[in-house]
């Protein structure tokens, strides 16, 4: 766990990419198999479930540490990280002589505990925390709650793979894919030694697109670029071997269970066929709001009802597998010719995604900013010649999205962050006006630069007007640009709306509170 710990703080410790491929690299070339593959698990999203609540960890550590709730959530409201929390008290308490667990051995320790009767959780858990160092602690706390986040893309970890086990880039990003865990299988089976035919779900990493930041005309002939729609919807692999039919999200989620209807409409395609497409609320050949979709994804093996209120549907982008060939090294000429011959215009549920023959860089330009009418969030580019490749690539495909919604807003509550910024307030709530009050609306994370973040820091610190654990309400006197991708009706907010993919744009140094937009204002944009 030592080497675990290490790997942890070398890379909160750094910003620059290789410092984190190089303590990655430490930590593939000391570490056991087991321990390799557990940390391509944790990177990559396969953690064991939470096998207790956020109120038992708090209750049981604070007994174990020796000091009341009251006292805790005190220091919770301080430290705004309950796992850090947890470490800082127990130090105290802990052994002189912890024990150096593998990380192996305490994921199975997590999974053992989880199928415990509660009372022996307790025990067991409580000893544990006794027997482990402050860093070990901490992170095994991290991953116990399944609030664990690390500053490592999932593109850093694959890279530092590949030079570990002397293979291409490529290869290890389609071998960590699909349907595993550290319990299923071997180091050696999954990575050196892998059965192309053991996983028929198996998908291929998806191809991304960088943000188009360079006038498009200077792309060249436009017609030797594909263009489509940017859909708003969930990016997905629908795949059909042996009969079987599989729906992956781009999260590596496997979600075929909430929507038969799709897998149903996918029976008739042939065996051996791998599409990439987005998938979406859809009806009458139109998109329908995203919060409809939301629904469909959180709603495992839905009612008959259920599909019927919020239909769905793939777009399909790309063929990426036909007749059990991989067709990812075909230029996409080639690829969407093939993909038109397969689907047509005659398969329910399942439509090829339109593509716009347009004259020149200014219709297309036009076609971008009527793409939101649509509920598409602008245009991709492609290169006709591109064969399709894995992770995020420059030079072939490009997004071309729409100006965000701007809406100018007060911050009135911080909490503090994660990782290397837990000991700032870098989460933030937003409000505007309504009815001469403040009306919280949405939560941003990020769009400030450090130095802004220090200076929002100091404000909170010296500006808190009430304290609710590790969140602070603030005296409403600073204003920000909030951007946004979508907003929609919602009854879980007080406002009455919800945001997609909130982000701070700009600090308004040069606005005050009374200048923050209005609710109304806000709600025309739906």
């Amino acid at each position: 766990m030592s080497n675990w710990v290490t790997l942890f703080e070398a890379i909160e410790a750094s910003n620059k990419t290789s410092d984190k491929v190089k303590a990655l690299l430490a930590f593939f070339e000391i570490a056991e198999e087991e321990d390799k593959l557990w940390l391509i698990a944790i990177f990559t999203g396969r953690k064991p479930k939470k096998p207790i609540t956020a109120t038992e960890m708090r209750q049981w550590s604070a007994e174990a540490a020796g000091v009341e709730q009251w006292l805790f959530e005190e220091c919770y409201s301080v430290v705004g990280d309950v796992s850090e929390t947890i470490a800082l008290l127990l130090q105290t308490k802990s052994s002189n002589q912890p024990i150096n667990y593998s990380l192996s051995q305490l994921m199975h320790e997590l999974i053992r505990i989880g199928k415990l009767p509660v009372a022996e959780k307790k025990e067991v858990l409580q000893n544990l925390w006794l027997s482990l160092d402050k860093g070990s602690c901490f992170l095994f706390n991290k991953m116990m709650t399944g609030g664990f986040r690390i500053g490592v893309s999932q593109q850093l970890l694959v890279q530092a793979l590949a030079t570990h086990l002397k293979v291409t880039v490529p290869q290890i990003a389609h071998r960590i894919m699909g349907n595993w865990s550290p319990l299923t299988h071997q180091f050696q089976e999954l990575l050196l030694n892998p059965n192309s035919n053991a996983d028929a779900s198996k998908p291929y990493p998806f191809y991304l697109a960088y943000p188009l930041e360079i006038n498009p005309e200077e792309l060249g002939d436009v017609t030797q670029w594909q263009i489509e729609y940017k859909w708003d919807g969930i990016r997905c692999q629908l795949i059909k071997r042996n009969n079987q039919v599989y729906l992956w999200s781009r999260g590596e989620e496997l979600i075929s269970d909430n929507f038969p209807d799709l897998i149903a409409a996918a029976m008739v395609l042939p065996n051996g066929t791998v599409l990439d497409g987005e998938l979406m609320a859809w009806e009458h050949n139109a998109a329908l709001p995203f919060a409809l979709l939301q629904k469909r994804i959180t709603r495992h093996k839905p009612s008959k009802k259920m599909i019927a209120d919020c239909p769905c549907a793939i777009l399909i982008y790309d063929l990426l597998e036909c007749n059990g060939i991989d067709f990812r090294t075909q230029e996409l000429y080639i690829r969407r010719s093939k993909l038109a011959e397969l689907i047509g215009n005659e398969l329910p549920l399942l439509h090829l995604s339109p593509t716009l023959h347009l004259k020149d860089w200014t219709d297309v330009a036009k076609a971008r900013l009527e793409s939101r009418n649509l509920r598409a969030e602008g245009l991709m580019l492609k290169s006709a010649q591109s064969p399709y490749q894995s992770g995020r690539k420059r030079g072939d495909w490009w997004k071309w999205k729409v100006d965000p919604y701007q809406i100018d807003a007060v911050l009135v509550y911080a909490q503090k962050g994660h990782g290397r910024r837990a000991n700032f307030y870098t989460d933030y709530t937003f409000a505007v006006w309504h009815q001469q009050k403040l009306v919280t609306f949405t939560k941003a994370y990020s769009g400030l630069t450090d130095k802004e973040i220090e200076m929002v820091d100091q404000f909170v610190k010296k500006n808190t007007l009430e304290k609710f654990g590790p969140v602070r309400t603030v005296k409403p006197e600073l204003v920000f640009e909030i951007g946004f991708e979508g907003i929609q009706e919602s009854a879980r907010h007080k406002s009455g709306v919800a945001l997609r993919f909130p982000r701070i744009l700009k600090w308004r140094t040069d606005k005050k509170v009374e200048d923050a937009n209005t609710l109304d204002e806000l709600k025309r944009l739906l």
